[in-house]
């Protein structure tokens, strides 16, 4: 729960200036532009509400295991479009969110979220979906 919950808050601290400031949102997009991104008008929002939103599923253990794979796509195609022509130090950060993406969908929220609370108000039937 720590380890989801301290993601979640990292993604959404992360995020939540481009969420909250259209100036800093046309700063992430020249940024997208600069590295190459196709559309990169579209590619900033959907990247950034993409991190906020899954950041606030995280730290609520809400639809977790999708929240998860949303998180390690947005940071694989981060990695591949920004991160790899950097040293290890560069690209350190994107790799670990891609791999703590990958334990959140693979795992879930485990047993402190909203994920297992859904579970457990629906039965023994929810579960095993």
């Amino acid at each position: 729960m720590v380890l989801r919950v301290v993601t979640g808050a990292f993604l959404v601290h992360g995020t939540q200036d481009n969420v909250l400031s259209a100036e800093r949102m046309q700063e992430f997009i020249g940024f997208l532009a600069l590295h190459g991104f196709p559309w990169p008008q579209l590619a900033a929002p959907l990247s950034v509400y993409a991190q906020f939103v899954c950041g606030v599923l995280l730290v609520l253990g809400l639809f977790t295991r999708l929240a998860g794979a949303v998180v390690a796509v947005n940071f694989v195609v981060a990695l591949a479009m920004v991160h790899w022509q950097q040293d290890f130090r560069g690209w350190w950060p994107a790799l670990v969110l891609v791999l703590l993406g990958l334990h959140f969908s693979a795992l879930g929220a485990g047993r402190y979220g909203m994920d297992a609370l859904l579970a457990r108000r629906r039965g023994p039937r929810w579960k095993r979906g």
